[in-house]
C-alpha cells in the first residue's frame, strides 16, 4: 500500500535535485509531478536515478532504488525555466490530487517540495498553509509548525503585513490556535505539550493595561491553563536563552520573524514545517525553491529527509 505521496513542486528550483539525492525515500511512496520534468533536469544535472513512470497509484514498484512517480504533464522548453502560467497550473493539478488522495483514504498525508509562494498567489499574503486550510474549510483554525524534536515554534500569524498582527490577535483566536496545536500533539506524538507563549510588544508593553497582553493575550493563556500544559506571556526578547529551552516543547509566537528569526538562527534548516488541523497530514522542507541554486547540483537533501523520516514515524 502507498502510505504518503511527495509533490515534487516548483519546476524552477532544486526540487529534482533534493529529492533525488534523498536517502530516506520509503518504498511506500510516490512521487507526484512531471517525469519530463524530473527526468531532464536529473539529465542536465548529471545526476543518475531510477524512475517509474505510473499513472494510477496502484502501478508502483515497491522499491527504495526507483521513484515511482505519478505523472502530471507539463509543458516546457527549458527545464528550468518553466514559464509562470504553466507552472502555476501544474501545481495546482498535483496539490488537487494529492488532496483528492488524501480524502479517498489512499495515502495518509503528503510532503510537498517547496513552491515560489509569490509566482504562486501572485504575491497575495498567502502560503501552502492557508491554501490548504481553505480546501478543507478549516481557515482560521489551522497552525502552522516548525517542528523539531528538541524545539518547535508555531507562529500564529503567518504571511501577513506586520501593521495588521494586532487587528488579529484576539483571545479567542489564541485558544483556538493552541487547542488545535495540542489536539495534534496528543493524536500524533501521545504528549501534553509543553507550550510557552509570547507576547506581541517589547517587553510585553511592561503590562500596560490598553496593551495586546493584557486585553487579549493574557486572559486567553488564563482560560488556557485550565486544559492545557501551557504559560506566558513571555517577552520574545528572553524566550530563546538556554535556559528558557529547555524547559519548553513548542514556543507560540504572535507574528512570523517574531520566532522564525531566532529559530532558524539556532537549527538552521534542521527542522521541517507542518500544517496541522487539516484531516490528513502536510509537510515541506523548511527552505525555500533556491532558484540561484537550481542547476548547480550542490543542494543538500536534510530538510527532505526530516520530512519523510517525521511522515514514516506519525503515519505508523
Amino acid at each position: 500500500m502507498t502510505k504518503f505521496a511527495i509533490i515534487l513542486g516548483e519546476p524552477n528550483s532544486i526540487n529534482s535535485e533534493i529529492l533525488a539525492k534523498s536517502s530516506a525515500i520509503k518504498k511506500e511512496c510516490i512521487i507526484i509531478g512531471s517525469h519530463d520534468l524530473l527526468s531532464k533536469q536529473l539529465e542536465l544535472l548529471k545526476i543518475k536515478r531510477k524512475i517509474n513512470k505510473i499513472y494510477d497509484i496502484k502501478d508502483y514498484i515497491r522499491s527504495k532504488k526507483k521513484l515511482n512517480i505519478l505523472d502530471v504533464p507539463l509543458n516546457f522548453k527549458d527545464a528550468f525555466n518553466v514559464n509562470s502560467k504553466n507552472s502555476v497550473n501544474y501545481l495546482r493539478k498535483c496539490f488537487n490530487i494529492a488532496h483528492n488522495l488524501c480524502l479517498k483514504k489512499k495515502i495518509k498525508g503528503f510532503i510537498n517540495c517547496p513552491i515560489d509562494k509569490q509566482r504562486f498567489f501572485k504575491n497575495k499574503e498567502l502560503g501552502i498553509t492557508e491554501y490548504l486550510a481553505s480546501k478543507n474549510k478549516v481557515l482560521g483554525s489551522e497552525v502552522m509548525i516548525i517542528y523539531n524534536k528538541s524545539l518547535s515554534v508555531v507562529p500564529l500569524t503567518t504571511h501577513i503585513n506586520l501593521r495588521k498582527v494586532p487587528k488579529i490577535i484576539k483571545k479567542n483566536f489564541i485558544i483556538t490556535k493552541i487547542r488545535t496545536l495540542n489536539n495534534f500533539y496528543k493524536k500524533y506524538f501521545k504528549v501534553k505539550p509543553k507550550i510557552a507563549i509570547l507576547g506581541l510588544n517589547p517587553h510585553n508593553s511592561e503590562y500596560n493595561k490598553d496593551s495586546e497582553e493584557i486585553k487579549f493575550i493574557k486572559p486567553a493563556v488564563n482560560s488556557l491553563k485550565k486544559r492545557f500544559n501551557v504559560s506566558g506571556p513571555y517577552s520574545a526578547d528572553t524566550a530563546f536563552g538556554k535556559a528558557h529551552l529547555k524547559k519548553f516543547n513548542i514556543i507560540v509566537g504572535m507574528y512570523h520573524d517574531q520566532v522564525l528569526a531566532p529559530y532558524k538562527t539556532l537549527y538552521e534548516f534542521n527542522a521541517i514545517n507542518m500544517t496541522l488541523g487539516l484531516p490528513y497530514l502536510r509537510m515541506t522542507p523548511d527552505h525555500g525553491v533556491a532558484i540561484d541554486k537550481k542547476k548547480l547540483n550542490i543542494s543538500s537533501a536534510r530538510s527532505l529527509n526530516n520530512c519523510i523520516e517525521v511522515m514514516s514515524r506519525l503515519i505508523k
